[in-house]
């Protein structure tokens, strides 16, 4: 692949001399050959030139579901790594929300293998537990050194306090990244929204902020106690947030993320009883929503995640108590997080992450391969189903007002726009 980058601006921070620069960079072969203020070449260079187009390291994201294996009508993996290519990602990690489980050595090596030749980098997670019911521990060490980037039973709380401990003990020996979904369900063992003022108003039964937080401070007292690498998926709470920060003081290993959703909308939206607004754990009030947002900016909170999780129509066409938890949220990342927080602490947050999955972060710099993210900034657009990539439709962005629009990627000696 030989590529020619007209008048680009570089969005790097770390490059120093380039940063927030127009470029021309040309590529050949995968790698960044040169990189200048100007530069000429030949006619068997192809040349990408587009007003308001802007680069950056590669996007990451590090909790993306399809449903391959088992559930190919919500998405496959080909399809899937495609949206994620044209939404601006380059490496996603893969949650184990699959049919069966992958909670082999086996399973890993055939998601990774599914993958190759992709532009997209894929890195599966294992399930923590046999077919992830929480009772017997699966073979942590073997998926590790399948490829496995850590060990979740998706959206399933560890229930068991000694099993997170031997976990945790246990994954230390290889450095193995475990991860806890922070929910009690015995504090909402038939909550599907947030408990509060809106849930009661519309007669649905609530997950308290209580459910999150108590989840948490076990996890982390165990993790204080055992040692490991603890990861807390898409925490929810403003007060979450105080205690991670508590334990990132102390020193412990722990690492944690938000969905973009949580940052977006609140538990207003369920008024109209949309299904695309039913998400694990659930859109909570306003006031959470700031300290997130706040978290975000200071650090506490280490990385954003789409929680892309597709769904079949017929999982989300159904009573709002009876149907399925979860939206898109890969093609409408960088609009969200562009409008949020500006575009160089957008891009700072989507290219966050990689070095907790082992993930090199590669600069923009001549002799380096080339892990880019095309996007333009400044576009502004209502999002539409034609925006969605996905072979399932379920976003519960569809009509809110974007700025900003990735373009696609150059990876793996790829290009896709």
């Amino acid at each position: 692949m030989n590529v020619l980058l007209k008048s680009v601006k570089l969005i790097d921070p770390a490059n120093k001399a380039n940063h927030l620069k127009k470029r021309d960079i040309l590529i050949k072969n995968g790698r960044i050959e040169r990189l200048a203020a100007r530069i000429e070449t030949g006619s068997n260079i192809r040349v990408i030139q587009q007003k308001g187009l802007c680069v950056s390291r590669g996007w990451f994201d590090s909790g993306v579901s399809f449903g391959e294996p088992g559930f190919e009508e919500r998405e496959t993996i080909a399809n899937g790594l495609a949206t994620a290519a044209r939404s601006g990602f380059t490496t996603i990690v893969l949650n184990p929300n699959t049919h069966p489980k992958p909670d082999s050595s086996g399973a890993i090596i055939f998601l990774k293998k599914s993958a190759e030749g992709n532009a997209v980098d894929l890195i599966p997670l294992g399930s923590l537990t046999v077919k992830s019911s929480g009772v017997d521990l699966a073979e942590l060490y073997d998926m590790h050194n399948a490829g496995a980037g850590g060990f979740y039973d998706f959206k399933s709380p560890i229930e068991n306090s000694n099993l997170l401990k031997i976990a945790l003990q246990y994954s230390q020996n290889f450095g193995g990244l475990v991860y806890s979904f922070p929910l009690d369900r015995k504090l909402a063992p038939k909550g599907i929204v947030h408990e509060g003022a809106s849930s009661t108003r519309l007669g649905l039964k609530g997950i308290p902020n209580l459910a999150e937080n108590l989840q948490i401070k076990r996890d982390l007292d165990i993790l204080e106690y055992s040692g490991g690498k603890l990861h807390i998926p898409t925490i929810s709470s403003g007060a979450a947030v105080k205690h991670i920060e508590e334990a990132k003081k102390k020193g412990l290993n722990i690492s944690c993320s938000v969905a973009i959703h949580n940052l977006w909308f609140t538990d207003e939206e369920l008024e109209a009883f949309d299904s695309n607004y039913k998400v694990l754990p659930p859109l909570r009030t306003r006031e959470d929503q700031k300290m997130l947002i706040k978290a975000v900016k200071d650090g506490v909170i280490d990385f954003v995640t789409t929680d892309h999780t597709p769904m079949d129509i017929e999982e989300k066409r159904l009573e709002f108590d009876n149907a399925g938890y979860g939206s898109l949220g890969l093609e409408n990342a960088f609009g969200v997080l562009n409008q949020l927080f500006g575009t160089e602490m957008a891009v700072d947050l989507l290219t966050k992450g990689k070095e907790r999955y082992g993930v090199a972060n590669l600069p923009i710099e001549v002799s380096e391969e080339a892990c880019l993210s095309l996007f333009d900034p400044d576009v502004s657009y209502q999002l539409n189903k034609d925006d969605l990539y996905s072979t399932s439709k379920n976003s519960m962005y569809l009509g809110e007002e974007l700025k900003g629009k990735a373009i696609g990627i150059i990876a793996n000696n790829q290009l896709i726009i």
